[in-house]
């Protein structure tokens, strides 16, 4: 059962001047594993950070290093959360996750899925 729905875009030229601007930015929001990629990407998994917290229904005191977008094998993007995100989660029933990214044009979008496999 979709236990919510969270869909975010970014666009790319102004959130890499963000982190351009404020150094900090980049260790605030990602995880460590995140961090190298090129701008467009890192745009695409703030997108995907913000669908999350609209999936959940944005409850506060969210970090953001407690979700992380990796690449499963095949390259498909996949949701790890921990700490706060998996709290929040789990006190909807949250069990599997579904992300989409995009980039092009000069916007970086995703969408997010939260599912229980049983009754919310």
């Amino acid at each position: 059962m979709i236990v919510g729905v969270g869909i975010d875009v970014v666009d790319i030229a102004r959130f890499e001047a963000s982190l351009e601007r404020t150094p900090g930015l980049r260790t605030r929001l990602f995880t460590e594993g995140e961090r190298g990629l090129p701008a467009r990407s890192l745009a695409a998994r703030f997108a995907a950070k913000e669908a999350l917290a609209k999936a959940l229904g944005a409850p506060g005191g969210l970090r953001w290093t407690d979700a992380e977008v990796r690449r499963a094998p095949g390259g498909r993007p996949e949701l790890h959360v921990a700490g706060t995100v998996a709290a929040a989660a789990a006190g909807l029933g949250v069990t599997d996750w579904h992300v989409s990214l995009s980039h092009d044009g000069g916007i970086a979008t995703a969408i997010v899925i939260a599912e229980t496999r049983g009754r919310a």
